[in-house]
This record gives structure tokens, C-alpha cells and sequence, in this order.
């Protein structure tokens, strides 16, 4: 019997998030083939033979993935309708697709805290990238993983706040740890009930306020920036993903913000030399 080994799998955009999948698929011993529009710049990270080159935009380039392939969708479903004649050519065994919790339309109503956010909540179709995600669910049977904020070594949420990106206010956010994501995204290629879509999030919606007081308060981080916009952001409900990971084994590492900022900030702060 063929086993998820046999088939190899295929990572459309190997960026940050691909490059983890990358590591953690090998070492699991999946066959593991990395794609980008510049493979000689983008993916040094991976031995010539399993480099690809993939343009979406490129027709030529279609040609270049593996019939019977997992893959691994990590940029934006856009524009639709060259995503719709792509995945017409394509003979793929399980893809899945990386979307945003961005797809989720904005709350009208101004109770607050929110309501929370399943996957049954209604999706904001306008939006191009939503057209794509979508169109592969429903007509590739594809699973849709709707990510919230992606965080780790290398996004520091400390460094957005100290670089004005985002400022204490009540607007709440929804964030997942890029190690969790990566095990998630493996876990979706295995286990994830085709056409499904799943929240994607630590399970802790937390206000931007909130976390710049733990900035300050444990890290002597200040905000730069004061936000007046009057937003309140989303209260993203994982309970489905978490039914999927306990059925896999594979339960989430980094719920727990500040011991995860810690780790982050341990890892980036060069030793010092031994004399």
C-alpha cells in the first residue's frame, strides 16, 4: 500500500513559512520539493535536484511540478482566473492552500468584544485572493488553512512595536507561531478532510494593548505609535483545527505568548564570546 512517503511533495512559494515545511517534511522523510519564481536566489536552503521553478504567471513554468504530488500552496490564490486554468491542468493527489483570516468579513455590528469567528462565518468574495482560495476548495476538493498572524524567530512581534507597526489599542489579534504552522500545514496533508477549510491560530485572541503592556512590562519594550482607529479586529475560533491535531497527535507548542517572545528573544541575542 502506498504510503504518504511515496508521493512527493511540492511547496508553491517556499518562503518563510515553505521553508520550515521544507525542513520538518525531510526530516520526516517525505520526498520534498521546493518551488519559486527565482529558485536560484530564493532557495538555497535546498539541494539543486529539488528545486523547481513555478511562475503562476508563467504558463511554461506549470509543466515543472510532479504529477501525483502533494502540494503546498503559500502564496495568494490570485488572480482567480489564472488560478482556475492552472488548477485545470493540474494532477494533484492532496493539495492544500495557505489563506488568511482576512477572508472572514468585517464584524458590522460593534459589540465588543467580538463574536467569535468559525468556519462557517461569511467570507468577504470581493476579494480576489478569497475568489481563488475558494474556487480550489470547492471544485479541487483542496483544504484551506485560513492563517492568522504568523509570528517567530525572525517576526518578532517586540520589533513591530518597535517600529510602529502596530501600537496599544483594543483592536483584537489573532496569531500562530510559524513552528505550529509548519506541523499544521503537514498535519492538513495528511489528515485534512478534503474541501474542509480550518481556522488557523494559537486560540488566544489577544488586544494590541495587551500585548504592548507585555512588552513594556517584560521586555522594557515602549510603542511608538498611538492607534486611534476605532477597529476591534477578530476573535478567530480554532476548535476545528484543534479536533484535527489532537486526532493526529500533534497538539500545539506555542500557546503561551510570552514564554514563546521569550524563546524568540533568547535565540536573537548573540552570545557572548568566551574568553
Amino acid at each position: 500500500m502506498a504510503t504518504e512517503t511515496d508521493h512527493p511533495l511540492v511547496i508553491l512559494g517556499a518562503g518563510y513559512t515553505g521553508r520550515l515545511v521544507y525542513e520538518k517534511g525531510t526530516a520526516r522523510g517525505r520526498i520534498v520539493l521546493a518551488a519559486s519564481r527565482t529558485p536560484q536566489h530564493h532557495l538555497d536552503f535546498v539541494p539543486l535536484a529539488r528545486r523547481l521553478r513555478f511562475d503562476l504567471e508563467d504558463r511554461t513554468t506549470w509543466r515543472n511540478l510532479p504529477s501525483s504530488c502533494d502540494l503546498l500552496w503559500c502564496f495568494p490564490a490570485e488572480p482567480p482566473e489564472l488560478v482556475q486554468e492552472f488548477a485545470g491542468n493540474l494532477t494533484v493527489r492532496r493539495p492544500v492552500v495557505l489563506g488568511s483570516t482576512s477572508a472572514y468579513q468585517e464584524n458590522p455590528s460593534r459589540d465588543y468584544p467580538p463574536p467569535w469567528i468559525d468556519e462557517t462565518a461569511s467570507l468577504d468574495l470581493k476579494k480576489p485572493r478569497v475568489q481563488g482560495e475558494e474556487w480550489l476548495r470547492m471544485n479541487c476538493q483542496a483544504v484551506v488553512l485560513r492563517v492568522a498572524g504568523i509570528y517567530g524567530l525572525g517576526r518578532n512581534p517586540l520589533n513591530w512595536i518597535k517600529q510602529g507597526r502596530v501600537g496599544p489599542s483594543r483592536k483584537y489579534v489573532n496569531l500562530i507561531h510559524v513552528e505550529d504552522l509548519a506541523n499544521i500545514c503537514l498535519v492538513a496533508l495528511e489528515r485534512g478532510v478534503r474541501g474542509e477549510a480550518y481556522n488557523v491560530s494559537d486560540g488566544t485572541p489577544r488586544t494590541w494593548q495587551d500585548i504592548c503592556h507585555l512588552a513594556k512590562e517584560r521586555f522594557g519594550v515602549q510603542p511608538t505609535v498611538e492607534v486611534r482607529d476605532g477597529l476591534i479586529g477578530k476573535r478567530i475560533d480554532n476548535g476545528k483545527l484543534l479536533s484535527l491535531l489532537t486526532q493526529a497527535g500533534a497538539p500545539l507548542r506555542h500557546t503561551d505568548l510570552l514564554q514563546s517572545l521569550e524563546q524568540i528573544v533568547a535565540a536573537e541575542t548573540p552570545s557572548e564570546a568566551t574568553p
